[in-house]
C-alpha cells in the first residue's frame, strides 16, 4: 500500500513540475524596468484595473517584424495581444512617467525571465507633437530607431543594459522597446512613459 502511494505522489509531482514548466516557458520572457514600462507598472500594482498582465509582466509578445509587419496601430503597446489590451489604453495620457533630459546618455534595463536567441533590440520614440491621450500608432513614431543593439542570434543574459543618447524633446513622449527574438516568429514589445 505505502508503495503505491509513493507511487502515486511521485507520479503526481512529476506531472505537476512538467506542467509548471511547460506553462512557464510558454508565458515567461522579458519586460523593461528603466524607464519603467507600463507592463511593468501594473505588474508592481503602480497602476490599478491592468487585468491580466499584472501576473504577466513579463508576457507582452507578438508577432515580429516591426514596422513594416507586427501588430496593428493602436495595439503596439499589447503587442497586439488582445490579452493586455489595457496596455494600449492612453489611460487620457495620466500613464505615470520617467522623468529624462534631452541628450542624456539613458540606461535602458530589461529583465528576462526566459532567455531567447536574439536579433537586435530597437528603441523607437514618438514625433514632437504626440498626443499621450491617444492610442500609440506607427505616424506616432519617429521612422528610424534611436537606439538599435545588434545581438546576432545571441542569448542574452537574465538582466541587459543599453545605453543610448536620448533625442532632443520636450514634454511627454513614449518609448517603444522592441526585443526580436532570433529563433521564433514572435518579438517582446515595451512602451515607457518619459516626460522630458
Amino acid at each position: 500500500m505505502r508503495r503505491k502511494i509513493t507511487s502515486s505522489l511521485l507520479g503526481l509531482g512529476i506531472a505537476g513540475v512538467t506542467l509548471f514548466a511547460t506553462s512557464g516557458s510558454a508565458q515567461s520572457h522579458g519586460y523593461v524596468d528603466s524607464p519603467i514600462s507600463r507592463s511593468q507598472l501594473c505588474g508592481l500594482g503602480t497602476v490599478q484595473d491592468c487585468g491580466q498582465i499584472e501576473w504577466e509582466s513579463w508576457s507582452v509578445e507578438g508577432p515580429q517584424g516591426f514596422p513594416g509587419r507586427g501588430p496593428a496601430d493602436g495595439t503596439l503597446c499589447s503587442g497586439g495581444n488582445g490579452r493586455f489590451s489595457e496596455l494600449d489604453d492612453p489611460r487620457g495620457g495620466a500613464w505615470p512617467a520617467t522623468p529624462v533630459s534631452s541628450g542624456e546618455n539613458h540606461t535602458f534595463t530589461w529583465r528576462m525571465v526566459a532567455r531567447h536567441a536574439t536579433t537586435d533590440f530597437r528603441y523607437y520614440i514618438t514625433k514632437d507633437g504626440y498626443d499621450p491621450s491617444k492610442p500609440l500608432t506607427r505616424s506616432d513614431l519617429e521612422p528610424q530607431p534611436f537606439l538599435t543593439v545588434p545581438f546576432g542570434g545571441r542569448q542574452p543574459d537574465y538582466t541587459v543594459t543599453h545605453t543610448g543618447t536620448l533625442p532632443q524633446k520636450s514634454g511627454k513622449h513614449l518609448i517603444l522597446g522592441v526585443w526580436t527574438v532570433a529563433d521564433t516568429d514572435n518579438a517582446f514589445y515595451a512602451c515607457s512613459d518619459v516626460q522630458y
